[in-house]
Parts: C-alpha cells; structure tokens; sequence
C-alpha cells in the first residue's frame, strides 16, 4: 500500500519531475512563504488615525505611506462612499502594512495597501472631507465629522479596521512587489522600465549616461535592488521633467514624466547640441549640492540611500535658485533644511500634487536665494484639477 509520500512522488515522476526537483520546490515554497508571515490586529478607527497623524508633520508617524505609493486619487463621492460603507458595517478589507527596519522609519510600519481608505479616514476625522452623493445613508449628505451628533462620532470612531502587519522586515523591492500583486495580480515593470520599451531615444540614453556619474551616485546612494530597477534613471528623468514644466504639472506623475521624454527624444534628435545645456546643468546643480550640503541629497551622513522626494526638492530647488543667480553663494543650508518647514514639504507622503510639488520646489529655491519661500495660492488656482485639490 502507497503512503502520501509515494503517492506524492510517482505522481511527480509521472510527469516527468524528479525527487531532487520536489525537494527543492518543497524548500523555496517554505522559505519564501516564511517571508509573508502575516500578524491580524484590529484597531478602532481613532486609534488608527492617530498612529498615523501623529509625527505626520515631521515624517516621524508610526503608519507611514511611502513614496513609491500612488498619489492621493480618490474623489469626494469615492471617499464619501467608504465613509458610509462602515455606517452600514459592511466589510472592509483589511489594510496591509508592512515592518520596516530602514534608517529613517525604523520600528514603523509602512502602508504596502490601503493608502487611500486610510487617508480618507484621516481627512474625514479631521473635516477635510464633506459627505456627498451618498445614495444608502443620504442624510449623511453635507455632514463633516464635526457636525455629526455626538453619540454618532463616538460610534464611527470606535469602529474596528482590521490590519494584515507583515512581521518580518521586508527590504523595499519586496514591500512594492507585494504593493503590486494586491493592485494588480501579479508584478509590473517599473515605470523606467516601461519607458525604455516605448519611449526609447537620444534623451533617455542621455539619462542613462548621467545615472552613471560617480560624484551623483556619491552624493545620492542607493541601494543595489533600487538600482537594477533603474531608480536613478527615474530620478533624473524627474529631475529635468519638474525643472522644466513644474508649473505645467498637474497630478498624474507617470502621464507627465513620459510626454515629456518623448518631446526631449524628439527635440534631442532634430538639435543634439540641447544636450550640451542640460549637462552643464546637471553638474552644475550636482557640484553645488555637493559643496553646500552635509551628506549630499542623505536625510543624515551615514544614510545609504536617499528618499526620492527629498531628491527631487533639492535638486530641482538648487537648479532653480542657480537659474536665477548662476553664481549662488549660499549661507548655511543646515538652518532651514532641518527646519519643520522642509521635513513637512519632503515627508513621505508628500505627495506630486500640483501645490505641494511646487511649494517644495520653491521653499528650497527660495531658501538659497535668501528671501521668504513662496506660497501657492489655491483659492485662486484656474486649473481645475489644482482646484480639486484643496479639498485635500
């Protein structure tokens, strides 16, 4: 009489797989599905919308969304709707979070999915969110949290979201293979990968060639899986995208970034001298980083990598203050980039919307040039989308 086991075995064989090769599938199934141990908790809504308010500001929150999260997408009416699915008790999925033990978050825990249910929550307790279009609950309609009755605000927030933690410490590669299975079912190109297979040209080889550049990489580590996804590439393609058309922005950042490279392939190729500019640009905004800054683009000098939006306010910021007085000499950088200002505009869900892309941009500009950073005046913004964003 066959056990399992054999069982197990002839049914391999029969299909032509070995011993050995069950083995080893038997030892990476285990190995790589111990990295997934998952740990269920529950917490009220009130607690939830603290761990992540709290150190919000200064990017020191125990819940943290990460920059490589999509923007905040959800609308009013999309938002209103989640909030009135948990008065209906209906079930909500759970958001999964992720340990991490990287520098600047050791100990917290990263959202991997749930970024828009959570700030919903978040703008919602904090009347940033206005009911609207609700069809079940419509009395609900016009109701901020403030304004509903007591005993109803009490209820909402001791409402229980459930939360999936991974318990074990997942380097970033992991965290957004994972972010893209529950998004999408299964792995996706990096954006830089997608753009070399549809948007290939002299201005991406160009690119290419300046991620290559010892004294950047030395001001600007990465890690070695960040850089096989091609994360410096993506950087500098922002870099050039922002510094030309930051105005032009509005909220989708991978629509904006490839149209832009597709116009540079494009210019490039009718006038390869535009090429000559934008180098002398880039070692200019890289040498001025380098001899003003302590550590480079680093959060802290022992740092091994760098955060992509902070990346991006400094140099795109340096490059404009250099655009406008080409021979800077700035005082003391440390005295406003340790401010509560810079930490609030380059946080981690400091997100590429249209007035917060600007403001970082301009608040390190302005910072350089020695004159009070420039504010965005949403009341009185004409682009719709821009409009839009107040809300938020």
């Amino acid at each position: 009489m066959l056990n399992n086991k054999n069982v197990d075995l002839l049914d391999g064989i029969n299909h032509g797989i070995t011993e050995a090769q069950q083995a080893q599938l038997d030892k990476e199934i285990s190995e790589i599905a111990e990295q997934h141990d998952l740990q269920l908790r529950e917490y009220p809504i009130e607690v939830l919308v603290h761990k992540y308010a709290d150190g919000l500001e200064t990017d020191e929150a125990e819940i943290f969304i990460p920059d490589y999260q999509r923007e905040f997408i959800w609308l009013p009416k999309q938002q209103s709707r989640f909030i009135e699915s948990l008065f209906l008790n209906l079930p909500i999925p759970p958001l999964f979070l992720g340990d991490t033990d990287e520098e600047s978050h050791r100990g917290a825990l990263e959202v991997i999915d749930g970024t828009q249910r959570l700030r919903t929550l978040y703008y919602f307790m904090n009347d940033q969110l206005t009911l609207c279009d609700l069809k079940k609950i419509q009395a609900l309609n016009g109701f901020k949290y403030s304004s509903l009755p007591r005993h109803w605000q009490r209820r909402f927030k001791s409402k229980a979201i459930r939360i999936a933690v991974l318990t074990v410490k997942l380097d970033e590669e992991s965290r957004r293979e994972m972010f893209d299975r529950l998004n999408s079912g299964g792995t996706k190109l990096q954006p830089m990968e997608q753009r070399r297979g549809h948007s290939d040209g002299a201005f991406l080889t160009f690119i290419e060639e300046l991620a290559s550049d010892e004294n950047f990489r030395d001001i600007c580590p990465l890690p070695k899986k960040k850089i096989n996804l091609r994360e410096y590439e993506e950087m500098l393609l922002r870099f050039f995208a922002y510094l030309d058309r930051h105005e032009k922005f509005v909220h989708e950042v991978d629509p904006f970034l490839t149209e832009y490279l597709k116009d540079k392939n494009d210019e490039v190729t009718k006038d390869s001298n535009l090429l000559d500019s934008y180098r002398a640009e880039f070692n200019q905004m890289v040498t001025f980083v380098k001899s003003n800054f302590d550590g480079g683009f680093r959060k802290e000098p022992q740092h091994s990598t760098v955060p992509r939006v902070r990346f991006e306010a400094i140099a795109v910021g340096v490059a404009l203050a250099l655009r406008e007085k080409p021979n800077l000499i700035p005082q003391d950088t440390s005295v406003w980039i340790n401010s509560p200002q810079f930490k609030k505009h380059t946080r981690s869900d400091a997100t590429n919307s249209k007035p917060k892309l600007l403001e970082r941009l301009w608040f390190v500009r302005d910072s350089l040039i020695g004159r009070e950073p420039e504010i965005v005046e949403r009341k009185n913004a004409k682009d719709d989308d821009w409009k839009s964003l107040e809300l938020f």
